[in-house]
């Protein structure tokens, strides 16, 4: 691929001695480290992949990095999201990223963009840089971010984690035809046409992930935005790179344009195209959801009505509810959790946070149990506004 930027102008004494280990990789050079400085990368996100990759950009002379974070650092960040420290908590985290970077490089600049990434300012954003870098861990953010990339016609960098396993890739609808003349231009929804069903992938929040492993995709993610912007070795355009950190075992699949792929021409409603729940988790939860504090108005558990948590496990052993009953909703979704539970009371479903009481409460209620409902916000909003007791995970 050609280089991505091209170089500026010089390279001061002080960056010399800076970035001397690149300046004498012969593929990198003097060029190289221009290119590096002239480069203008906006990052998505300041917080698992964010974090590393900000960090090593930073490091690597990357001359303006944008970060685009609305949240504030919260202590369950800190098992993965090594740019934010104890004394971050509370501040956001776009500022404590920020902070970060210049102790390390004060020679980048780095801009702050404290929003939230929408249709109506995404395409405007992405105009202003070279590469973007999609940290995000939602799919709704993932396919707007793909959509503004080619509508912005800007090449960008993905990553995902789940648990144990990374992937990552590059898209770039725009990008120059191969040595033999072949297309070589793809995006996001080549290898995802449609968003998985809701309930189906659950986030990091709800599933976990290997602190450590963002530290694995976020390099390679860094990597792979240095090999754009100076043009050396080979970008995972076109490939699928998967990373299994239990196996300690990475391999590649080819990715081809999709013929059936549409045509991006504008951007759209993401929530809705995504959605958070299904249709009729949706329909269900309308007029049977209760709060954390009409829960307690209720009585104690196991009289009137029976609490049933629909989490895993090993979430069970990290905080539950008094007077609860485990029955995981991998069991309502074979069948098998029907039978345990009772028919002749009310039945109260809650989770981490609502999303799969919700689709239980559909499968609950489709089978008859017309009377149950679900805790809104599960038992983490149980946690702040009844029991600040209960730890918060």
């Amino acid at each position: 691929m050609p280089p991505l930027v091209e170089p500026a102008a010089e390279l001061t004494r002080d960056e010399v001695a800076r970035y001397s280990r690149h300046l004498i990789i012969p593929e990198m050079g003097v060029t190289g480290q221009k290119r590096l400085k002239n480069a203008k990368v906006l990052v998505i996100g300041a917080g698992g992949l964010g974090s590393p990759a900000l960090l090593y950009l930073a490091a690597a002379g990357v001359g303006t990095i944008g970060i685009v974070e609305f949240d504030e650092v919260d202590e369950s960040n800190l098992q993965r999201q090594v740019i934010h420290g104890v004394s971050d908590l509370g501040r956001p985290k776009a500022e404590s990223a920020r902070d970060s970077i210049l102790e390390i490089n004060p020679l980048v600049t780095v801009n702050l963009h404290r929003h939230r990434l929408e249709p109506e300012n995404a395409v405007q954003l992405f105009e202003q840089y070279d590469l973007i870098l999609d940290g995000t861990d939602n799919f709704a953010t993932r396919y707007l971010v793909n959509d503004a990339a080619a509508l912005a016609h800007k090449p960008y960098v993905w990553g995902s984690i789940f648990r144990f396993e990374g992937q990552a890739s590059v898209f770039w609808e725009d990008a120059p035809d191969g040595p033999n003349g072949e297309k070589q231009g793809l995006n996001y929804r080549d290898l995802y046409p449609v968003a998985p069903p809701p309930g189906m992938v659950p986030s990091c929040a709800e599933g976990g992930v290997l602190g450590i492993l963002c530290a694995s995709i976020g390099a390679i993610m860094g990597t792979e935005a240095v090999k754009l912007i100076t043009g050396i070795g080979e970008p995972l355009l076109g490939r699928l790179m998967i990373y299994d950190a239990l196996e300690m075992s990475y391999r590649t699949i080819k990715i081809r344009k999709d013929p059936a792929s549409p045509v991006i021409t504008e951007l759209i409603d993401y929530d809705e195209f995504c959605g958070v729940v299904s249709d009729e988790a949706e329909r269900a939860a309308a007029g049977s959801t209760i709060t954390p504090k009409e829960l307690v108005e209720m009585g104690s558990p196991g009289v009137d009505y029976e609490l049933v948590d629909v989490r895993e496990p090993v979430e069970w052993e990290i905080v539950h509810l008094d007077g609860a009953k485990l029955v995981p909703k991998g069991a309502f979704e074979s069948g098998e959790g029907l039978g345990q539970v009772s028919a002749d009371k009310k039945i109260v479903l809650y989770c981490k946070t609502g999303i799969r009481s919700a689709e239980v409460l559909a499968t609950v209620q489709g089978a008859g149990y017309r009377d149950a409902v679900h805790l809104q916000g599960g038992i983490n909003a149980y946690a702040r506004q009844v029991d600040p007791s209960l730890p918060v995970y």
